[in-house]
């Protein structure tokens, strides 16, 4: 992944949460960090919100003000730049913010209400997981702190086509952020029914091999790649039983139901959600134009 890194900010927990976790990508990546708010436009406010220009200055005063209150956790270092957007949405402002800014990917924290150290999905999350055409990274609840470098990247692969870009992107940010890159094969849990359970380990087994020996192939000498495969009598328990680093991000690819260059959570990354300790990267199924 290359270009720049674009955090969806609110003055909440949430807001905080993102901004770590972008803070620590940018950092690892060199890239320059973009602080996005964004406020309802005028055609989006509660009628009984005025319309007044006065009304809008002092919006865009007040999110200037949190912006640059959160500019300062920013790690020294990171290159950061501070924008506030108005859109019909949230996530349609990120995006556009994203568009403009040429960002590899969009940093966003979780809805209230989540247990620690896990994500729940907010209007805003569904919203760019069924539409951004480029990565998503959700923050965890009471994330690492911004100045702890991410030390490995989980990449969890099935056994259906269409992973091709997901492996590629994990490789790619392994080899940026110089850190450990484990595959995590989910294809004994991705295959037909029917199936023995001996068979199911020994196709796992062979799509494991299968996409070490890509990976290995396209990081630098002596930077090694990790294989596990999933077991357990579901994707929440195989997720539950697996060791996770603090400073670790997962990585998943779209449905097959995405259109062309676009996100659309499917039913595995969504279920893995809810159980996963660190941060999650939802990739497209395709490279997005321009990438």
């Amino acid at each position: 992944m290359s270009g720049s890194v674009v955090v969806g900010y609110t003055a909440t927990d949430a807001g905080r949460d993102a901004l770590r976790l972008g803070s620590r990508f940018a950092a690892g990546l060199g890239a320059t960090l973009h602080l996005v708010i964004v406020l309802p436009n005028e055609g989006t406010r509660s009628p009984i919100v005025p319309p007044e220009k006065s009304y809008e200055k002092y919006l865009r005063t007040q999110a200037e003000k949190w912006l640059r209150d959160a500019a300062v956790h920013v790690p020294a270092g990171v290159t950061r730049s501070a924008h506030v957007r108005f859109a019909e949405s949230f996530g349609e402002g990120l995006i556009a913010a994203a568009d403009e800014f040429g960002a590899s990917m969009i940093v966003i924290g979780g809805a209230g209400g989540g247990r620690f150290g896990r994500y729940t999905l907010g209007s805003v999350a569904q919203q760019l997981l069924h539409s951004s055409p480029v990565p998503v990274a959700l923050a965890t609840s009471g994330g690492v702190d911004a100045d702890h470098p991410i030390s490995r990247i989980t990449c969890a692969v099935g056994n259906r086509s269409g992973s091709d870009y997901l492996l590629e992107s994990s490789v790619a940010l392994a080899r940026a952020l110089e850190a450990e890159l484990r595959l995590l094969s989910l294809a004994a849990m991705d295959l037909p029914g029917g199936m023995s359970a001996d068979e199911a380990r020994i196709a796992a087994g062979d799509r494991a091999d299968e996409i070490q020996a890509e990976a290995t192939a396209n990081l630098p000498d002596g930077q090694t790649v990790a294989v596990e495969v999933a077991r357990g009598r579901s994707i929440e328990d195989a997720v539950e039983h697996l060791d996770w680093d603090a400073n670790e991000v997962a990585l998943v690819g779209s449905s097959r139901l995405a259109q062309p260059r676009r996100l659309f959570l499917g039913s595995t990354a969504a279920r893995m959600l809810h159980e996963l300790p660190v941060p999650m990267i939802v990739v497209p199924r395709e490279r997005p134009e321009g990438a």
